[in-house]
């Protein structure tokens, strides 16, 4: 497969800065592709790189972030893959996430998925993922859903996620159409091809997903200006008495997200943090 040339982006930072960094970089455009910390147990420094398909502003980053930002054009080569290689195995609720090289550390009594890295955001590893995963295994212990929409699904991680949980069809939607054939990919290995259906949409009034309309599940993994610019859609399709799950967003963002959607009757359930990042769960009058 053709692998586009990547630039890194490479910020020194103090340890202690690290996590701030990094929730920076996945907010200041252009999207990075992966973010990654490098650590020395014996430095008091870190430094932080993000991977980008096109070449990022490190004036503008330097001025955001207030540190001096180095970027560099990469040699060919897949470099998401190879940084994500290594990483470590999830555990979130129920769930295991796992790669190929974690395959003999399964554990007994997970729900396993198996997603390898590759061009969609989605392995589990940021915090926003792991929120949303432990989210919906806390759900399915008090109700059962029977229309679920993945909103933004990158690896088809999350619409895996419900389809094993409840056995149902679950509709995955994404604007990038390399992350609808990963999600497709995906829901193959782990067995849940049939039930995952994921298309190409630019929002979930798109007519196949507006056809399929209302949902009882909306899961929204992507950042709060997205989330905020879509609230009107995405009330109009979930079901009276559904659930939101909105993630992606920092801790500093709650309130402003909240205000698009507690207006439209949605009320707040619960609030999940980890880092620097948020989860809201919200249920429809």
């Amino acid at each position: 497969m053709f692998n586009p040339p990547l630039w890194k982006a490479s910020i020194v930072v103090n340890k202690a800065e690290a996590l701030d960094v990094v929730a920076a970089l996945e907010l200041i455009p252009p999207s990075p592709q992966a973010v990654l910390i490098q650590q020395d147990p014996f430095r008091q420094d870190a430094v932080v790189e993000a991977l980008y398909v096109e070449m990022p502003d490190g004036d503008l980053f330097a001025k955001v972030i207030g540190k001096p930002v180095h970027v560099a054009l990469l040699p060919d080569a897949d470099w998401i893959k190879l940084s994500q290689e290594g990483l470590p195995p999830v555990r979130a609720g129920r769930f295991f996430i796992y790669g190929a090289h974690d395959q003999g550390q399964v554990p007994h009594g997970v729900i396993p998925i198996r997603i390898e890295a590759g061009q969609a955001f989605g392995t589990g590893h940021h915090e926003t993922t792991a929120l949303c995963m432990a989210v919906l295994s806390d759900l399915a212990k008090t109700r059962r859903y029977h229309n679920v929409l993945d909103l933004g699904c990158g690896t088809g991680l999350l619409a895996i996620g419900a389809a094993k949980l409840w056995r149902r069809h679950v509709m995955a939607s994404d604007i990038d159409m390399v992350a609808v054939e990963v999600t497709r990919e995906n829901a193959v290995a782990n067995g849940e091809g049939p039930r995952v259906m994921a298309l190409m949409a630019d929002g979930p009034t798109h007519p196949a997903l507006f056809q399929r309309a209302p949902f009882d599940l909306i899961l929204a993994n992507i950042l709060a200006g997205p989330l905020t610019q879509l609230s009107p859609q995405i009330c109009k399709v979930l079901a009276k008495g559904g659930t939101l799950v909105l993630s992606g967003l920092l801790h500093w963002q709650e309130n402003q997200v909240l205000s698009y959607y507690k207006p439209q009757g949605l009320k707040l359930r619960s609030t999940r943090r980890d880092g620097s990042w948020s989860a809201l769960v919200l249920d429809k009058a």
